[in-house]
């Protein structure tokens, strides 16, 4: 993903806000604000015949040393390309840089009602680590005005946490 990708990797964030169902983010931030909050690697865009459909990328959880393994992503597919093997593909290279970057445990929360979201993250590997009931109201979309549950996913690289690879 690159500062040219912007507008179409927006317009994509933009219908998971409007859908409701992807996020608590009310709008789109800048270019400049996402790319200081977001990692260089692992962001990725997914295209078909030349057009941005999709997008992944992640941010720390933390600035301490002991988490420097663990990242939160994002997976966002355009409307258009739902269903159509996008976000797997998407994921799964996602999943195949952040093991090449180092990564050891990658963590989201979804909506209990994105089933697609949790069916593919589960396919990819991930699994339930728990859920956050009424964690906050959405502010825009079908949900406005409504508490929101979570649903906790996490993959991590290796099951052994002495697992050299994962140091």
């Amino acid at each position: 993903m690159r500062a040219s990708d912007w507008e179409a990797v927006e317009a994509v964030y933009r219908q998971g806000i409007d859908d409701g169902e992807a996020t608590f983010e009310s709008r789109t931030p800048s270019w400049e604000d996402f790319d200081a909050g977001r990692l260089r690697h692992p962001r990725l865009v997914a295209e078909r015949d030349g057009a941005v459909i999709g997008w992944a990328a992640a941010s720390l959880v933390s600035r301490r040393q002991a988490y420097r393994g663990v990242i939160e992503h994002s997976v966002y597919v355009a409307r258009s390309a739902r269903a159509t093997g996008v976000g797997s593909a998407l994921l799964a290279a996602f999943v195949a840089q952040a093991d090449h970057e180092g990564y050891w445990t990658i963590q989201s929360s979804l909506f209990p009602e994105n089933a697609a979201s949790l069916r593919l993250h589960l396919a990819a590997g991930f699994r339930v680590v728990g859920r956050r009931e009424r964690i906050a109201q959405a502010v825009v979309g079908p949900h406005a005005g409504q508490w929101r549950d979570t649903i906790l996913i996490e993959r991590r690289r290796g099951s052994d946490p002495s697992d050299d690879a994962l140091a």
